[in-house]
């Protein structure tokens, strides 16, 4: 498959924007969006600048467990550049982050790929075409040259920004087939059960979820099958949306504990960065997360509201984080 444009720099592309733009979020000045001139819930001035509260809020949470899932297909290498040369920005937003009760954010920050093992064939007018892919099948990345001593990341680590950095340069060999939701599946249940990504996830936390790539989501989770092209339009099998959005209900405890974010082709465009296809599924998916979705195009003149919404979705599901179910 001839791949088009990478989320990735899209992502990272925002993250610079957002450290730079004069019109700040209550996410990155630590205020309570919902609150006027930094007061807290009281009225009382100062709100949630001040030094973390001893007394946490039922509607809020104080952890949010972040899983990346980036596409790690044919031309994503500058993509991929970009994202660790800007994720320090992002970082810092959550080292600033202030709960209502102006606690300190506890996060960590895991990331995966868009691929799984795969073997299927493509009907060319030419001849059968047999491919036999590999993918991370859901786990989560770690690398001992990237200070890695467990799959995930985490506040406190020695330099978060550079680790997650050298993580997330997944490389450019991974399936053509992008089965970015399936792959969330695969590492919030699967890789769960069998050892691999256990321990990450905590119950008391937000499950926040990002996916960058510039295709459409194609989960399927038979093997060894005949497509006439790699086109999601016309692939037959997938997997309906509600399934892998009930994975994270599960995942998470319940509804309204997770949010996604989603940076990939409102519609089939084409900017300087190439051309993306129009990811009809991605976009069902935030729409299926409610409020606590969003979805950002990333052929967008102006990359920066991509990031942006982004961390306004996971602030305001946060600061109302409903109990577990």
């Amino acid at each position: 498959m001839v791949k088009r444009l990478g989320g990735a720099l899209v992502f990272a592309a925002a993250v610079v924007a957002c450290g730079s733009s004069s019109s700040r979020s209550g996410f990155e000045e630590g205020q309570d969006p919902t609150l006027g001139g930094g007061a807290d819930n009281a009225g009382n001035a100062g709100g949630l600048g001040q030094p973390a509260g001893e007394n946490p809020r039922a509607d809020e949470c104080q952890k949010m467990d972040l899983v990346f899932v980036v596409d790690d297909s044919g031309s994503m290498k500058e993509e991929q550049d970009n994202l660790a040369a800007n994720f320090p920005k992002f970082v810092k937003v959550l080292d600033d982050f202030r709960t209502k009760s102006g606690a300190k954010i506890d996060y960590r920050v895991a990331v995966t790929t868009t691929g799984r093992d795969l073997r299927y064939t493509i009907q060319t007018p030419i001849g059968a075409i047999a491919q036999n892919e590999k993918g991370d099948n859901g786990a989560f990345r770690e690398k001992a040259s990237c200070g890695s001593t467990r799959r995930w990341l985490e506040r406190g680590d020695g330099d978060v920004a550079k680790n997650f950095a050298c993580l997330s340069k997944v490389g450019t060999g991974g399936a053509s087939i992008e089965m970015p939701l399936y792959a969330l599946k695969l590492a919030l249940e699967d890789r769960v059960t069998d050892g691999t990504n256990a321990g990450f996830r905590r119950p008391d936390a937000l499950l926040g979820v990002v996916i960058l790539s510039d295709e459409d989501d194609c989960s399927r989770e038979d093997n060894d099958f005949t497509v006439a092209s790699d086109s999601c339009d016309t692939m037959p099998n997938l997997r309906s949306i509600d399934e892998y959005a009930g994975v994270l209900d599960n995942a998470a405890g319940g509804p309204g504990r997770w949010a996604a974010a989603v940076i990939a082709g409102e519609s089939s465009c084409e900017s300087s960065f190439g051309k993306a296809i129009e990811a009809k599924r991605l976009k069902k998916f935030t729409q299926r997360a409610g409020k606590n979705g969003t979805f950002s195009s990333i052929c967008d003149g102006d990359l920066a509201p991509g990031l942006q919404k982004a961390l306004d979705t996971f602030d305001a599901a946060c600061k109302n984080f409903p109990g577990p179910r």
